[in-house]
């Protein structure tokens, strides 16, 4: 692994800057209007429930402003810009992670990252021209299909594991303040830096809640054999509201969401793009 004592990066060429701005603005939108919509619903505000937390749920919301399809097809622009800068970081190791095991581990997170949201630029960009949007849960289809391999109990399982894994590596990613080396090194002003720190802190552990409760569904369709105990971001917010002091739990977490949603325009405006 090299040397992080003399490590240098380069500067990024222009236009892998401005992918990666561009498309952290993008992810910033998503959150933040995904913590909106998820606080709406904890209160009933406006009539809102947990049916619009959903990615095409959140497109639509986009799609239904005024000018709506040019800000939803700038939202899909933004979220490919964004998996194409994960896939340069992980082809080109723009982090400096290394070549080992640990290393690879962390740039294949990079590759996931962006096909994650390459689907996601998919789906918005479906919306845009009016054929998609609609149908059944994703994360539901792809836990019927394991279901139906050899071991697909199993498969299920290692997949909820997997998830609740990455839920709490979000939550202590947040807790420990790891994040602070994606905007220490841009120069910025005491309070600026204090504001982004505390911002990241809120979004990441409000992430990592959503991942574990999202695990622990796949836990449960795992354990029942059955595709329709899996769900996204509707059913694990369902899963909190419907909880002792439900509307409360799911508006805490909805205001992180939020907050991770600022910390990515922060992050956007200030964080060294490396090449």
């Amino acid at each position: 692994m090299a040397d992080l004592s003399t490590y240098v990066p380069s500067p990024p060429p222009k236009w892998v800057e401005n992918f990666a701005r561009f498309g952290l603005t993008a992810k910033g939108v998503v959150y933040c209007l995904l913590g909106i919509l998820a606080f709406m619903a904890a209160f009933e505000i406006g009539g809102q429930s947990t049916e619009s937390t959903e990615r095409s749920g959140i497109f639509r919301t986009i799609q239904d402003m005024p000018a709506g399809n040019v800000l939803l097809a700038l939202t899909a622009l933004g979220l490919f810009c964004y998996a194409i800068w994960r896939f340069i970081q992980a082809a080109r190791d723009t982090e400096d992670k290394g070549s080992d095991a640990k290393g690879v581990a962390k740039r294949l997170r990079y590759v996931f990252s962006g096909l994650v949201y390459g689907s996601f630029a998919v789906l918005a960009a479906r919306i845009v021209l009016g054929s998609g949007g609609g149908g059944s849960d994703t994360r539901q289809t792809v836990t019927a299909k394991l279901l139906e391999q050899p071991f697909g109990q199993w498969l299920v399982g290692i997949l909820a594991v997997g998830t609740i894994i990455a839920g709490i590596y979000q939550i202590y990613y947040g807790y420990s303040d790891k994040y602070r080396k994606e905007v220490q090194s841009g120069g910025l002003k005491h309070e600026v830096e204090h504001q982004m720190i505390r911002a990241g802190k809120l979004g990441y552990m409000a992430r990592g809640i959503v991942w574990l409760v999202i695990g622990y569904l796949f836990l449960q369709a795992a354990l029942k054999s059955s595709s329709s105990e899996a769900g996204g971001n509707k059913a694990a917010f369902q899963l909190l509201e419907n909880a002792s002091y439900g509307s409360f739990i799911l508006g805490a977490v909805a205001l992180g969401l939020i907050c991770y949603g600022i910390f990515m325009f922060m992050r956007a405006k200030y964080q060294p793009i490396h090449s």
